[in-house]
């Protein structure tokens, strides 16, 4: 029987996420496709758009958005977490290598090597293997977060902590708890980039990771996980 997996995408407008979308849609493992609205996006009148449920909250690393994940992704073996704008080319069979390695390992997340593609160059993005010691928060994995959706579920399950910021650095953490972070060495998808402007033109750029209070967010985090393996000094 083939795997079901839930996948999570933000979306600002109808062109952006039309491409990743349809990409998705051909893999029939994927049972539904959640658009996570953190603007005025509300809906779209295309036929393979009004399929998907959107989630409003107000941003990827919030609290708020993860727990909303983590109860969509109830009815589905897999969840996939895209955290990039950009359009997403999933590679053939890549979907199934994921949930066939996540159910031959028993892990809580799975990340894997990809491509880059700007303006039609494409150029490979390897990344390097999680230890349960790698605490930063800017750790690389990729934009293709891949879980167990019983462990996505019990990760969120246990922050008890509101944050604006650190909720995805947070759930990786907790993850990582209980089960293992795989890094799959294969080139799985390409992400390919449309706006070519510099970072911090970009209308929905992250905030930026230097800001004070994301820092102190992040700190928070780290220390209750350090608490919670026994690792605090």
């Amino acid at each position: 029987m083939t795997a079901k997996i839930n996948c999570f995408v933000p979306v600002t407008d109808d062109n952006q996420v039309l491409e990743t979308v349809v990409e998705l849609r051909k893999d029939c493992s994927v049972a539904k496709i959640y658009l996570l609205s953190f603007g005025d996006y509300k809906g779209s009148s295309l036929p393979i758009l009004k399929d998907c449920e959107i989630i409003v909250s107000d941003s990827l690393k919030s609290s708020a958005t993860i727990k909303k994940i983590a109860e969509k992704s109830s009815d589905a073996d897999f969840s996939l977490i895209y955290t990039k704008y950009t359009t997403l080319n999933i590679g053939y069979l890549a979907l199934e290598r994921f949930a066939r390695i996540a159910a031959d390992t028993n892990a809580s997340m799975l990340y894997s090597d990809h491509y880059q593609i700007i303006e039609g160059k494409k150029t490979a993005a390897p990344v390097i293997d999680y230890q349960f010691g790698s605490l930063r928060d800017d750790f690389d994995f990729g934009s293709v977060l891949f879980f167990r959706s019983s462990a996505l579920q019990e990760a969120a399950g246990r922050m008890n902590k509101e944050y604006k910021f650190a909720a995805l650095y947070d759930l990786r953490l907790k993850s990582a708890q209980k089960g293992e972070i795989v890094h799959i060495n294969e080139y799985l998808y390409s992400e390919v980039e449309h706006d070519t402007r510099k970072s911090g033109e970009k209308l929905f750029d992250y905030v930026d990771p230097k800001n004070r209070s994301v820092q102190v967010e992040m700190e928070q985090a780290c220390t209750e996980h350090l608490k919670e393996i026994g690792g605090y000094l």
